[in-house]
């Protein structure tokens, strides 16, 4: 198990390995982030809401149950008002 911390702590996550593949289980707390992809991703609200900018699309809002795909080898911007907890999926 890896422990990623980002942001000055403000996002952490640890790194696990499932049936699906490598995914990070995490926090972010209240701020704005941009992020950046290395392969595909699929980020799992599990509990609070977060605003998503994916690349090429307005700003969306996801909620504890929803989850958004982000492409490989692009950026996204996350924008919290309070503690956001996550699963991310890594697809090759």
């Amino acid at each position: 198990m890896k422990h990623n911390s980002y942001f000055d702590g403000k996002v952490q996550s640890l790194a696990v390995n499932t049936s699906e593949g490598p995914a990070t289980v995490g926090v972010i707390e209240p701020g704005k982030y941009t992020f950046k992809t290395g392969s595909e991703e699929h980020m799992h609200v599990v509990a609070g809401t977060l605003k998503a900018k994916l690349p090429g699309a307005a700003w969306q809002t996801f909620v504890k149950g929803q989850f958004f795909v982000v492409p490989a080898h692009a950026s996204f911007d996350v924008e919290v008002a309070a503690d956001v907890a996550y699963l991310c999926y890594y697809k090759k």
